[in-house]
């Protein structure tokens, strides 16, 4: 999709929210107006009218959404304020809940499951898939999801508990049910006429999978092969043998990148046994990636899940509150620094003036590295014994950094003060910063990482910790040794 294509969506998708809060608004303004059985005959037809036009707006409204994309309608509803988010979602069609549902995020699918009676959250689940009624399960009622699976036919119900049983950041967890098998030992004709017979193919359907008669993977069929090759040649002649497939417990991280590197569009899930027991589709990774880069945007702001935009105070406090503790231990431990060289300060007033400038440039130079370590992780390409290399790596680039910018930061400080023992002091202070900084870039990450902990979580938070602490402890510590 190109950079202008994006942008008009973008903007399409604004003009979709600005239609729809345009039509909220005309309704409030309408509701507004005096109550029909109202004393003043003159107020009464005219509050007739506002009443009529506050219907007018709804209806509108109605039909607005029921044009608009299931992503759409999701992406409105977490733009609006709780009140004008239920009464929108009291207008969708029931037939759409799901699928809405599946699109809103996290936070904001709570308060829509909060305000739906149990048979509507049964009634939503009946047009969803398996692979669908796993992802929205875990945020439905105990009572709900008993009445979700007795409405299922055994087969689905044996499915929908084998998903929901692998752990999230799994294959397992995002794999899909619904594909299509054909044998090895029958004609590209007949593959064709089985094809026929279905009213709509599974979507993203790019290849059909070979397997024998227990259901063991043979190979893979693509779309092109069937309609190139000569529709009396068999199966096993033009499938390919030499595929990539998955297993349920495989890492979903491990599966993205394969399909990164190998452009998939789908893939096999098979089982110990080499049985197909679902597939893997580019939608799904895209979607996994999407969720764990906002997981990680969120982790490194210190906030531990998603948040409502609109959520109460007191959700959004229990939300923010733990990193927010940490911060506030670590900025008292920094004014406790700089309370013990008050002493200093006060005989050198331009302390005070420089030092938050070698604590923000090490907390920067830190994010940095903390933010590629991270992503590195993520991706694949660093392991735990990478550890040492890669802090003689960051650790070299932090000295050139801090020998340059540090110098130039030393001479302005002369030019400043004209004191050419501020400017070296200046020099070694920033210099030594940005080595205490790329230690803890690199040293952060990866031993949360041996640990079995989240590289991302808190990185920034204890990154700016470390080097404010440490940035002060180094500049007035080097100031009281040789400049007093």
């Amino acid at each position: 999709m190109s950079e202008e294509q994006q942008l008009n969506d973008t903007d399409d998708l604004q003009e979709r929210l600005r239609e729809v809060e345009s039509l909220l608004a005309r309704h409030h303004q309408a509701t507004a107006a005096p109550d029909p059985d109202s004393p003043q005959p003159a107020q009464s037809e005219e509050a007739l009218t506002t009443r009529q036009q506050a219907l007018e707006a709804l209806d509108e409204l109605r039909v607005r959404l029921d044009a608009m994309h299931p992503a759409d309608v999701a992406y409105a509803l977490e733009a609006l304020p709780l009140e004008d988010r239920l009464l929108v979602w009291d207008l969708v069609r029931a037939e759409r809940d799901g699928e809405i549902l599946l699109e809103v995020s996290d936070a904001v699918r709570e308060t829509l499951i909060d305000a739906m009676e149990r048979h509507e959250l049964v009634a939503a689940t009946e047009s969803l898939d398996t692979d669908e009624l796993a992802d929205l399960v875990p945020d439905l009622p105990q009572e709900v999801v008993e009445d979700v699976f007795q409405a299922l036919p055994p087969e689905e119900q044996a499915q929908l508990r084998a998903a929901i049983s692998y752990p999230e950041g799994t294959v397992g967890a995002l794999m899909d049910f619904d594909m299509v098998t054909v044998r090895e030992d029958v004609t590209l004709e007949v593959v064709l006429r089985y094809l026929r017979r279905f009213d709509e193919l599974p979507e993203h359907t790019d290849k059909i999978f070979v397997v024998d008669r227990d259901e063991r993977l043979e190979g893979v069929l693509t779309l092109e092969s069937l309609l190139t090759n000569d529709p009396d040649s068999d199966v096993r002649a033009v499938m390919k043998k030499d595929i990539v497939r998955f297993q349920p417990e495989d890492e979903a991280e491990e599966a993205a990148q394969a399909f990164e590197r190998y452009d998939l569009v789908s893939a096999p899930v098979v089982d110990a046994e080499n049985r197909v027991v679902g597939r893997l589709t580019l939608v799904a990774v895209v979607d996994f990636i999407r969720e764990e880069s906002e997981a990680e945007q969120l982790a490194n702001a210190g906030l531990r899940e998603e948040e409502d935009i609109f959520a109460s105070v007191w959700d959004s406090v229990k939300n923010r509150w733990a990193w927010l503790a940490v911060n506030l231990v670590t900025a008292f431990v920094a004014s406790r620094v700089i309370g013990i060289f008050e002493t200093s300060i006060e005989k050198l007033v331009a302390l005070a003036a420089l030092m938050p400038i070698v604590a923000g440039i090490g907390g920067n130079s830190g994010n940095q590295t903390v933010t590629m370590i991270v992503r590195a992780i993520a991706m694949g390409q660093v392991k735990p014994d990478a550890t040492r290399r890669l802090l003689k790596k960051e650790l070299g680039v932090a000295l050139i950094n801090g020998i340059l910018w540090g110098g130039l930061l030393g001479a302005l400080a002369w030019w400043l003060y004209e004191s050419v023992s501020l400017g070296v002091v200046m020099t070694a202070a920033m210099t030594l910063n940005l080595l205490l900084a790329a230690f803890a870039g690199v040293g952060i990450p990866m031993l949360r990482q041996r640990l079995g902990a989240d590289p991302a979580i808190g990185g920034s938070v204890m990154i700016t910790a470390l080097t404010d602490s440490g940035g002060f402890f180094i500049f007035l510590g080097l100031a009281t040794l040789f400049l007093l």
